[in-house]
């Protein structure tokens, strides 16, 4: 990674901070020394990471839906951030099903008007937006997808993501390209991340660890499908280091970047349960296969831009990954009121680990 101490004292503007991923990286960049901001729809759940973990943490609140151009305009110009990182979103496929029309509004027209809001900036301001390996058209090829390939998606979800990769690239081109000099922006694509603090429906992990900490037995649909297994410290080391790299490399500015583990590849999902079994020896399933349930095999990313320009590699193995998500839920389940320090406890242990 890179020298991450470039974020002490630095104004972060994070939208969908209090998510899985935004809560992780608010975690991350307190620790850090930055001064964070957060944009988000309320989040209720009292076990919902961010809840959990607030009170241990300096950040300014902002509650408020992306969909509205005035309030998220008004808030990036009041707080003129250095950086930026967009990662609210509609983020599940079986959601962006139910309600597909929140689902576009939100992924499509919510990062319209962040583009819009972020080219108003008078300040220097290096933006990460986030996306998905679903924006890429999925040919079930055995090989890692390029930045570069084609884009698509089937689903309202997955098309979605692609649709905001098009309106990103369109609205750096027009607007942003050769006519704005303060603002560098790209976007970044990871896989599947897991980690504390995932409670997702629909979700293979999330829905497991609910079950076993209630001592009840899931179900596996599909226990001979791979997955791209990445912790979610992972893809924000990603992210973090292509926003530092684009702070000091103009070059890169209106890229795309790819990040997914190299180190964890081809694990079905059955020996992935049995390796999580070995350090949590009274978990079970049931499987239950069901053939008539279409599911595609997720994509494969390649990461050899992001190794090559930012120098990054994904740090943990398959092992370490499972001890980091097993050892983060069953603190949740003994230590409720500690999760503050399981969790910034992980960060300092992936931040000190070697590549």
């Amino acid at each position: 990674m890179k020298n991450l101490n470039h974020f002490k004292s630095k104004k972060v503007l994070i939208t969908g901070h209090n998510g899985f991923k935004g809560s992780w990286l608010t975690i991350w960049l307190n620790l850090l020394g930055a001064k964070v901001v957060g944009i988000s729809l309320p989040e209720k759940s009292k076990d919902n990471h961010f809840n959990l973990v607030k009170k241990n943490l300096k950040v300014k609140n902002y509650y408020f839906d992306i969909r509205n151009k005035n309030k998220i305009q008004k808030v990036i110009l009041k707080e003129k951030p250095d950086f930026f990182f967009h990662l609210a979103a509609q983020s599940l496929v079986s959601k962006s099903i139910l309600n597909p029309l929140f689902n576009w509004e939100t992924n499509v027209i919510g990062l319209f008007n962040v583009l819009e809001s972020l080219n108003k900036l008078k300040n220097k301001c290096t933006a990460i937006i986030i996306t998905s390996d679903k924006c890429y058209k999925n040919l079930e090829q055995n090989k890692g997808y390029k930045e570069t390939d084609i884009l698509g998606g089937v689903d309202p979800y997955s098309a979605s993501k692609a649709s905001a990769e098009i309106l990103f690239h369109s609205y750096f081109s027009t607007f942003i390209d050769k006519k704005n000099k303060s603002l560098r922006i790209c976007t970044a694509r990871a896989g599947n991340v897991i980690g504390g603090g995932d409670w997702s429906k629909n979700r293979l992990i999330p829905d497991c660890m609910k079950m076993w900490l209630n001592n009840k037995t899931p179900q596996i649909r599909n226990p001979n499908s791979t997955r791209p297994w990445q912790h979610v410290l992972e893809a924000l080391s990603g992210y973090l280091d292509l926003s530092l790299e684009l702070n000091r490399n103009k070059k890169i500015n209106g890229n795309s970047f790819n990040f997914s583990s190299d180190k964890i590849k081809n694990v079905t999902v059955e020996n992935f349960l049995k390796k999580i079994k070995v350090k949590w020896p009274e978990i079970k399933w049931l499987i239950k296969k069901n053939d008539k349930f279409y599911e595609s095999s997720l994509l494969q990313l390649d990461t050899r831009k992001a190794k090559k320009i930012l120098n990054w590699k994904a740090k943990l193995n398959l092992n370490e990954t499972i001890e980091f998500v097993v050892e983060w839920y069953k603190n949740f389940n003994t230590q409720h009121k500690n999760i503050y320090k399981i969790s910034s406890e992980q960060i300092i242990k992936f931040m000190k680990k070697k590549t």
